[in-house]
């Protein structure tokens, strides 16, 4: 069957709803997420699963570049029996290959390999490290060849606690039996040969499958033909020309109902979106859930790029996975009727995870976290009223213990319970994410630097120095602090406000405490105050950057009420907010606070600041409402400030150095 036949049967269903008309949402905000993360808790199922390889056999399996795999295999839906070959090509380092390195777990029998069409001399395997010795060496940056054949049974550790198989025959909910693939993180090559390294994605696939006429097979890119082979099998012929990293490469086999629909994007351009579901009574009670799909690739569209494998499709594949798992350009996924939760969460994935990959699994949470605000951007969208429930829910979980970093450390990225875990990788890191958005303080910044980082690093892979130099780019100033408190820190803040009315100046004084003072003493943050007046309601956003401080805020009328942070931006505990009219906020010692000369004043681009001693300044500019609107380091041989994201209007500068109680202050108007 070709793609154009398969694009016309579905074209006889009916056209899904436009974004405004998406399936209503009647039940209550809070059942769009479930109580654990199934994202999470699929990979969890496979705690017990470590990398299977050797240093010395990573070194080898790094002296080739994988261009291209081809699956040539036959699966059946009842049995993890495997028999077939990989066609892998490959291009040479720079030194002269005599050897060809890969990994196949251990109890296959690897029946030949054949390089360049020469059968390899010598195989020799250490558990899961196979290397085969070539007939003919091959020269420097040469392309090459290599075909693996091989049989056997994928191995069962169902009987391992918390353990799962990468490839899985179990009997659905619907009693019907279903073969599926999850290579993450460390488990390809228990199904198929392969280089498991994340770094070395292949540019083009093909997945080929026979099995029994009774079923469909779902897989990466575009079905190019089913082809008859006998009276009883025939063969999916999968296709995809997209990079595509080793672990997102998936079967999943079964008799499955078919269901198309599709998503539109700008210019016109429509996605099909094919679905395989366990029967016709799963799919009529799943409909619903699976008609969201193409509002959130639609949503998600606007907001970043274009789906990046548009010229493909976007599917599901039904299996009893234990939640999901974004394989490029068709999810493995067991229920849609949370589709804020699972459906959203793995769509988003397609962005961040398959079309840009981490490179190491210390930095997964460039995966998962911003899958999981994936949820939150889709709730903003079409749930408004269950998007506050999700972040207080992410905050929630992020904090149910007082530890804890977003970053894997070097030694547990082989821990896959560690690497996945639902509070940190997930939830925690949606919070950072979130935070990131606060700080930049201007939804256009944010949405930009997501684009640069999608396009910047599309079809390979990124680290989180990289996205944290292009939000640096956006913010104008170096973010180390954030990334060093939030991502590598530990922990959360606590605030405690005290405040007091006299005449029309609220003053505050606000205290921080940290949950993990022995990891990060100290989160540097500006936090937003909605103070409620006789007259009123404004919110103004204050710098806390030290543990104690104090403020004092012009307000219009008597206050009767101050929330901080009522919008839930910052991840912070449960703190209190007292009225004290004892309070007396600290005077500055005297000199303390010294004259700093501006010019030109009004400025336009650039604010030149008068001569300072030397050391290490740090410049704050806020506005009149006493809001964080630039910060950023200077020097006395770099005095200057850019100013050009201000908009016009008055401003005070506030310069601060290490180790003085001395600060320089200026006003300034921006032309």
């Amino acid at each position: 069957m070709t793609r154009k036949l398969l694009l016309w049967l579905a074209a006889l269903l009916p056209a899904p709803a436009a974004l405004a008309q998406l399936p209503a949402v009647t039940a209550r905000p809070t059942e769009y997420f479930a109580p654990a993360e199934p994202c999470a808790e699929a990979h969890i199922r496979q705690a017990l699963r470590q990398p299977a390889t050797t240093v010395a056999h990573r070194r080898q399996m790094d002296r080739y570049d994988v261009k291209y795999y081809k699956l040539d295999l036959a699966l059946e839906n009842n049995s993890r029996a495997v028999a077939g070959h990989v066609w892998m090509k490959a291009r040479n380092g720079k030194t002269k290959l005599e050897s060809l390195a890969f990994e196949l777990f251990s109890t296959y029998v690897i029946d030949s390999v054949v390089v360049d069409r020469r059968k390899v001399t010598a195989i020799s395997r250490t558990d899961g490290d196979v290397t085969a010795t070539l007939a003919a060496a091959i020269v420097p940056d040469a392309l090459f060849d290599a075909r693996i054949y091989y049989h056997g049974t994928a191995p069962n550790t169902t009987t391992q606690v918390l353990a799962s198989n990468a490839l899985d025959t179990r009997l659905s909910p619907a009693n019907t039996n279903v073969t599926w693939s999850l290579s993450e993180p460390f488990g390809a090559y228990e199904w198929f040969p392969c280089k498991q390294v994340l770094t070395d994605k292949a540019d083009s696939s093909d997945v080929w499958v026979t099995t029994d006429k009774i079923n469909k097979v779902g897989s990466n890119g575009v079905l190019r033909a089913v082809t008859s082979v006998s009276a009883t099998k025939h063969r999916y012929e999968w296709k995809s020309r997209h990079p595509i990293a080793y672990y997102l490469i998936s079967v999943a086999v079964s008799p499955y109902v078919e269901y198309m629909n599709y998503a539109h994007l700008a210019g016109g351009r429509e996605v099909p979106i094919l679905n395989y579901v366990y029967t016709q009574s799963f799919l009529d009670a799943n409909k619903a859930g699976i008609d969201f799909t193409p509002g959130f690739l639609e949503n998600f569209s606007s907001l970043i790029v274009d789906y990046p494998f548009a010229d493909e499709k976007y599917g599901h594949s039904m299996a009893p996975i234990g939640g999901g798992m974004e394989h490029q350009t068709m999810t493995t996924q067991d229920r849609f009727n949370l589709p804020f939760n699972l459906t959203a969460h793995e769509l988003f994935h397609q962005w961040f995870g398959d079309n840009v990959t981490c490179a190491s699994w210390e930095d997964i949470w460039l995966n998962e976290s911003f899958a999981s605000y994936g949820e939150y951007l889709s709730l903003q969208k079409f749930n408004v009223a269950g998007a506050r429930p999700w972040m207080d829910d992410t905050h929630a979980r992020a904090m149910s213990a007082p530890d804890g970093s977003v970053r894997v450390p070097p030694a547990d990225t082989t821990n896959s319970s560690r690497i996945f875990s639902s509070r940190l990788s997930y939830k925690k890191g949606a919070a950072v994410v979130h935070m990131l958005r606060y700080l930049l303080n201007d939804d256009t910044k944010f949405f930009q630097a997501l684009r640069t980082y999608q396009t910047t690093y599309a079809n390979s892979t990124a680290r989180t120095r990289d996205l944290q130099r292009i939000f640096e780019q956006q913010a104008g100033r170096s973010l180390t602090y954030f990334f060093d408190q939030w991502y590598a820190g530990e922990g959360f803040p606590t605030f405690n406000v005290e405040w007091k009315q006299a005449g029309n100046t609220l003053q505050l004084r606000t205290t921080e405490t940290v949950s993990m003072p022995g990891v990060t003493p100290f989160f540097d943050t500006d936090l937003d105050y909605r103070i409620t007046t006789s007259t009123g309601t404004q919110t103004v956003r204050l710098h806390q950057g030290q543990s104690v401080s104090e403020f004092s805020v012009p307000v219009t009328g008597n206050v009767t009420a101050i929330a901080l942070d009522p919008d839930q931006w910052i991840l912070n505990g449960a703190g209190t907010v007292t009225r004290n009219d004892g309070l007396v906020l600290a005077a500055r010692p005297a000199g303390s606070a010294l004259p700093l000369q501006v010019f030109p004043n009004p400025c336009e681009a650039t604010l030149h600041l008068g001569a300072l001693p030397a050391g290490r300044w740090q410049a704050v500019i806020t506005d009149m409402l006493g809001r964080t609107v630039i910060r950023q380091a200077v020097s006395a041989t770099a005095a200057t400030l850019n100013t050009q994201a201000l908009a016009p209007g008055l401003y005070q500068v506030e310069l601060t150095t290490e180790g003085s109680s001395q600060s320089r202050h200026a006003r300034f108007v921006r032309r």
